[in-house]
């Protein structure tokens, strides 16, 4: 549920154009979705507010390289990379914070990933403009990867450091709104309205998705590793390029829809191998 929500999300935001502005709804339309249930769960603890901190400051620099990679690349070609590397980088940083570690077969899973990310994100362009476009979406793709596993960590530490798991979910969301929303009210100042109407529609839904997708993910973490729990999330990238093609007419193809399978059983490899 949490796979199939996260990409119809995302999709939600790249239809709307202005990647930016639309991150910034999404992201208020978050906070607002966890409102109400702010007065019925424990305030964090003072001990944990460090961990808060962390998971802000790694959530921004997801966000703004997830922006930087949708502004320049196709939904079916930048989200297979960055979030099909995300449980590699998740499973790399879990191994040095969390101590966690993966079987054999979860190894041969990831490798299996790794391979099928490499073919779907080849280049193709056929003109040199089209190269570099895709050269600098993939740069932000794997940008973007590396705060998936960072931001996987860091919630994971949290949220298992706070005895009630939906104080961290909750206050997350009620402050994860601020950064991006800053850099939006200075990026299109004397334009802000015009930039949010076409994304209002689009965005109430991507954000109550996008609440529902990862809240289901930070509970997931008190329950089993992390790599684990974002290998599974991140079969989000065969709905996500199949949303790309039929919603958004992007490119597909026989090789990428290959590779997309390949790449859902190699994370599947790895959840399973448990």
């Amino acid at each position: 549920m949490s796979a199939v929500s996260l990409a119809a999300s995302n999709v939600l935001v790249k239809r709307g154009g202005d990647i930016l502005t639309a991150r910034m709804v999404l992201s208020i339309v978050m906070a607002l979705s966890v409102l109400p249930f702010a007065f019925f769960v424990p305030f964090p603890p003072r001990e944990t507010l460090p961990f808060f901190a962390v998971s802000m400051v790694v959530h921004w620099f997801y966000q703004f390289s997830a922006i930087r990679a949708l502004h320049r690349g196709d939904l079916s070609l930048v989200f297979p990379v960055m979030r099909g590397l995300g449980p590699l980088a998740t499973a790399l940083i879990a191994s040095l914070v969390l101590h966690e570690s993966l079987s054999p077969w979860q190894i041969v899973g990831l490798v299996a990933a790794s391979a099928s990310i490499i073919v779907f994100a080849m280049p193709t362009g056929a003109t040199l403009d089209a190269r570099r476009l895709d050269r600098a979406a993939l740069f932000w793709s794997v940008m973007t990867a590396a705060g998936v596993g960072l931001y996987a960590v860091a919630d994971a530490r949290a949220v298992r450091e706070i005895p009630t798991p939906m104080t961290f979910i909750v206050w997350l969301f009620l402050i994860d709104w601020i950064g991006v929303t800053t850099v939006t009210l200075w990026q299109r100042k004397g334009a802000l309205m015009k930039a949010v109407r076409p994304q209002i529609r689009g965005g109430i839904v991507a954000g109550v998705l996008g609440t529902f997708s990862y809240g289901l993910a930070i509970f997931a973490y008190t329950l089993t590793d992390t790599a684990i729990v974002t290998a599974l999330r991140e079969t989000s990238v065969v709905f996500a390029a199949a949303f790309g093609a039929f919603l958004l007419h992007e490119g597909f193809g026989r090789r990428r829809t290959i590779a997309a399978v390949v790449l859902a059983c190699g994370l599947l490899l790895m959840q399973a191998g448990a």
